[in-house]
């Protein structure tokens, strides 16, 4: 059993409001329960459902911290009960439900991941949430296939530019919409076969173009609202239109005349409420299936930007801002 202290620094908020809410607060230690590590905090990521929950819109789980943060990276320090022994002082990345922005986080030991020496701490904390989030939605619920198109909004995102390093890895081609010229740009560096400016192009026309009217199998949607018909419009006869944020709207108005003739298939999810059980299958999935690419050092994530934590309102403030490309990291160490 590895020595950790009984209190911690965190970042958390009285009231709802802007980044400046989040202030460095004393908390206690957490200790880990049955089936859960400690982990001593080297790096956690920095995701929009944060600044969302900083908003006063998505409150935790039952049970969860009400401490931000739902990815780490670290070592493991403590263990709860049925937990391996050769865990203690393995370096681990993990999803959590909450709690990440602290020196010491508790995470359940099914959805902690190896770090590998191709990774540094920043890194690995940079991956889990839009790991998780985007082999769930993309490659489970799509069902996504070797040489199907997909068309992702927020290219440059943590979200967009996993999506289009996943989708190289495994035989898609990958349309992502940016915000800007340079932002298309990096998105095709990234690898995005194809970067639509959404300011200044019809993505529906453009996405028409590209695929020479046919329309691609798959939509990733982070904006819902008005873009719902619009991205129907994108889909071929047979398309899966999955939802992963509702950020221009929560409501959308659509012809399900043309979901019944065209076969379509309209899904989405939320990871953070899922059940231990299940995001620790994920987990194995991911485990098996994708880690072996991080392990080699052919996947890691774009890195933006890296804040101590005691700067977390300055780190929420550039994502708000809209400028990042990748994921933005808060450095506990």
């Amino acid at each position: 059993m590895g020595a950790f202290p009984d209190e911690m620094t965190a970042i958390d908020f009285n009231d709802p409001g802007p980044p400046e809410v989040l202030q460095p607060v004393t908390r206690p230690v957490p200790r880990p329960g049955p089936g859960e590590v400690l982990v001593k905090v080297a790096a956690a990521g920095v995701n929009r459902p944060d600044v969302i929950q900083r908003r006063g819109f998505y409150p935790p789980p039952p049970g969860a911290p009400k401490i931000p943060g739902l990815e780490i990276a670290g070592e493991v320090v403590a263990l709860g009960e049925n937990v391996d022994r050769l865990l203690i002082g393995q370096p681990v990345c993990a999803l959590v439900a909450g709690g990440g922005y602290a020196e010491y986080c508790a995470a359940p030991v099914g959805q902690c991941l190896p770090v590998p020496e191709a990774l540094s701490m920043r890194e690995a904390a940079a991956f889990p949430e839009t790991l998780f989030t985007v082999w769930h939605n993309l490659f489970e619920r799509a069902y996504a296939r070797e040489g199907e198109t997909v068309l992702v909004h927020g290219g440059t995102s943590g979200i967009g530019s996993m999506a289009i390093m996943l989708g190289k890895l495994f035989d898609l081609t990958v349309i992502v919409t940016c915000g800007s010229e340079a932002k298309c740009a990096a998105a095709l560096e990234i690898g995005a076969a194809h970067a639509i400016d959404y300011k200044t192009q019809d993505f529906v026309e453009e996405v028409k173009r590209i695929t020479g009217d046919t329309g691609v199998e798959i939509v990733l949607d982070m904006v819902a609202g008005d873009y719902v018909p619009r991205n129907i419009r994108c889909l071929k006869e047979d398309g899966r239109h999955v939802t992963i944020a509702v950020q221009g709207g929560l409501e959308a108005t659509i012809n399900m005349a043309q979901i019944m003739s065209r076969r379509l298939t309209l899904t989405g999810s939320t990871l953070r409420a899922r059940s231990v059980e299940f995001k620790s299958l994920l987990a194995d999935e991911i485990e098996a299936t994708v880690w072996p690419f991080v392990a080699e050092g052919k996947l890691r994530p774009v890195m933006d930007e890296s804040f101590p934590l005691a700067e977390a309102a300055a780190a929420h403030a550039r994502m708000e801002a809209g400028d990042h490309i990748g994921k933005i990291v808060l450095s506990v160490e």
